[in-house]
């Protein structure tokens, strides 16, 4: 019996080989054979198109599964784009249509940036105040799975699709997080995300501290309004980049030029040379000059990347944190029909030392980890003047009550306490002191 068995296999094996050489002489008869000279360039590529053709035909009739033409040609189209790079890729009318919902700028979603990086559908940056940053989703984090559905192989653009969704539905992401030895489950339920682009608070009444989220269509407003309001007090600026995942090109250049008076901030350069272009700072867009520091972290992409990367080749600030992500290449969406169209990859950005930010990133001046300040205070080493204020608050623990009138925190200041919970931002503050000092 065990000899038949392989008998059978081998009759299987010989039926199949057979049938392969069968199949390659009739399509053989119909291959033009190459000539003697070298092709010319249109030769080749009507010679390229027909083997398209002809294996499109071929997977037609024969194929397992009943797939019409349109079909096929979807399928061909979008392996086509995504097999060029990450970011490029092929939009159905149903992708198409998703693509302006969200640069409306309002959708239902998990209010995260994803991308490419080494094969992996990756968190560039959870969106403040979002879904996913609520759930715990952290930037660097690797997405397993959607669902049930595995995210090996899936295209950028199918993940995103799948992501998206109504208010209130819920969604279960398997990751893959550094440190963590077992992938991680986590629950999210989606929401209408709108995103709060730029936010300010104050730290010792002297630093402005200015969070960017994202580079939305009023980003370059809503910083120049917030420097001119406090700047007689203003000896320093934090500009915190990390985990913006980026956003409009023009955005980007118009902070940089807040604080750069002269020289190239960023240009792009692609195949075409139409798609080449040099953007520069002028001096009457520059509104300050006291010391910068910069925030960045792997979750700092794009535009985040231009800027941070920009100040840093001017040495107008001091760039800290961790690398950023990687991402400098352009996209521009080519519409094919009234449904349908391409995002494709037409040119990458280069600093103004020439350095390429693309799969490298932007590395900071001072390398900080996120984490907190270690602290080893005393709470009983206390000032005679707060000798009595602390009693009286520990006599009201004991007690059960709470003063009324007890101040509340000022959502718009920083204070040391924050600080310490947050040892990039602790430590750009010290920086930023020692800056206002030498300066001054």
């Amino acid at each position: 019996m065990k000899n038949r068995k392989y008998m059978f296999l081998g009759a299987l094996s010989a039926v199949v080989a057979a049938s392969l050489i069968f199949n390659a002489t009739l399509f053989a008869k119909d291959v033009p054979q190459e000539s003697a000279s070298q092709p010319t360039v249109e030769a080749s590529r009507l010679q390229s198109l027909a083997k398209f053709t002809k294996v499109l035909s071929i997977v037609e009739k024969y194929n397992v599964d009943d797939l019409t033409i349109e079909e096929l040609m979807d399928k061909s189209l979008k392996g086509l784009m995504s097999n060029l790079d990450a970011h490029s890729s092929y939009l159905d009318s149903k992708s198409f249509e998703n693509l302006k919902v969200q640069t409306n700028g309002e959708f239902g979603g998990l209010g995260i940036t994803v991308g490419m990086k080494d094969g992996a559908l990756t968190v560039i940056a959870p969106i403040e105040g979002t879904p996913a940053d609520k759930a715990g989703l952290k930037a660097g984090d690797i997405i397993l799975k959607i669902d049930d559905k595995s995210t090996l192989g899936m295209g950028l653009d199918d993940a995103v699709n799948i992501m998206r969704g109504k208010k209130g539905d819920p969604i279960d992401l398997t990751i893959v997080r550094e440190g963590e030895s077992k992938p991680l489950s986590i629950h999210i339920i989606r929401d209408i995300i709108k995103i709060e682009s730029v936010y300010t608070k104050t730290i010792d009444n002297t630093i402005l501290y200015i969070r960017v989220t994202s580079f939305d269509k009023k980003v370059v407003e809503d910083v120049t309004k917030a420097i001119k309001k406090h700047q007689a007090d203003t000896k320093g600026i934090i500009l915190d980049l990390r985990n913006n995942p980026g956003g409009l090109l023009d955005q980007a250049v118009g902070l940089v030029d807040l604080f750069v008076d002269s020289g190239d901030i960023v240009s792009q350069k692609g195949r075409d040379a139409r798609e080449n272009e040099t953007y520069i700072a002028h001096a009457d867009k520059t509104i300050t000059k006291v010391p910068l520091i910069v925030l960045v972290n792997g979750g700092s992409a794009s535009a985040s990347e231009i800027v941070s990367g920009a100040l840093q080749d001017h040495k107008r600030g001091v760039v800290l944190g961790t690398k950023t992500f990687g991402k400098g290449s352009v996209q521009v969406i080519l519409p094919i029909t009234e449904t349908d169209a391409i995002k494709l990859t037409v040119a990458r950005y280069y600093l103004p030392s020439g350095r390429t930010i693309q799969a490298v990133g932007v590395t900071p001046d001072i390398n900080v980890l996120a984490g907190q300040v270690d602290t080893h205070e005393n709470n009983f080493s206390l000032k005679e003047s707060d000798l009595k204020q602390h009693l009286e608050s520990e006599l009201e623990k004991v007690d059960g009550k709470k003063k009324s009138t007890e101040k509340q925190d000022d959502k718009n200041i920083i204070t040391q306490e924050q600080l310490t919970k947050d040892i990039q931002l602790k430590e750009g503050t010290d920086i930023i002191k020692a800056l206002i000092i030498v300066k001054g």
